[in-house]
């Protein structure tokens, strides 16, 4: 079971001592010290990266980065209370936009995302825990919604480069995306158009049907269930 956190918690050293090793051990933090999955989406713009710690957030302030996009959730956990206070002490604005790696994206996502991305300041970066499945959904959706990538171009932000494994539960991502693409293949639309794709979202999109019918391989599922054991 995940501790609880409270703000007050980080005023103790006892406490303080506790959230950092729920970062480093809890979360495996630990291994983000060696594998950096940090990556830039959009040139000077958008970032795409994993579970920061204090030092990784001072290291995006210096870079010049305004605002942290958690894809995690506001959860009362080490990690995330360490996030929210050093965020705050930095002047970064921390948004929280919590999205799923095993659920077809919902339509709410889908459209919190374009507003999302039509709001914030940049420079910005956004991280999941490892930077390879939420945030490679929402790198697609970024480059796709605000930079005019065609969608078939953008959905190589979700790739095995970036830790994603598209065989194992994680994979519902990209089989549903690939209904739109199959749909818009058969219609001949154009693949740069976010008008066309929020049209299929609203009269042929089921996210719940899309995820009955996705099935995971033995050995992708044991990849990212057991072996990385992916949030």
């Amino acid at each position: 079971m995940t501790d609880v956190f409270s703000r007050d918690d980080l005023k103790t050293r006892a406490g303080r001592r506790r959230a950092w090793s729920s970062l480093m051990f809890a979360d495996h933090g630990f291994v983000r010290l060696f594998y950096d999955n940090t990556h830039e989406v959009a040139h000077g713009q958008m970032w795409r990266s994993f579970q920061p710690s204090p030092y990784r957030l001072k290291r995006w302030k210096n870079q010049g980065i305004r605002t942290v996009i958690n894809l995690r959730g506001d959860q009362p956990n080490g990690y995330y209370r360490l996030e929210e206070e050093t965020c705050e002490r930095l002047d970064l604005t921390l948004v929280t936009f919590r999205v799923f790696s095993r659920e077809a994206p919902s339509k709410e996502v889908l459209h919190g995302a374009q507003k999302l991305f039509n709001e914030i300041q940049y420079p910005a970066v956004m991280h999941c825990k490892s930077g390879a499945d939420r945030a490679g959904l929402m790198a697609t959706l970024f480059r796709f919604f605000h930079k005019g990538v065609p969608l078939n171009e953008a959905l190589e932000q979700l790739s095995f480069k970036y830790g994603h494994v598209k065989h194992g539960k994680t994979g519902v991502i990209d089989y549903a995306f690939q209904q739109y693409l199959d749909h818009a293949e058969r219609k001949g639309i154009d693949l740069s158009s976010v008008d066309a794709f929020f049209d299929w979202v609203e009269t042929d999109y089921d996210p719940q049907a899309i995820k009955k019918t996705f099935i995971a391989s033995w050995w992708g599922t044991l990849l990212t269930e057991k072996i990385l054991r992916r949030e």
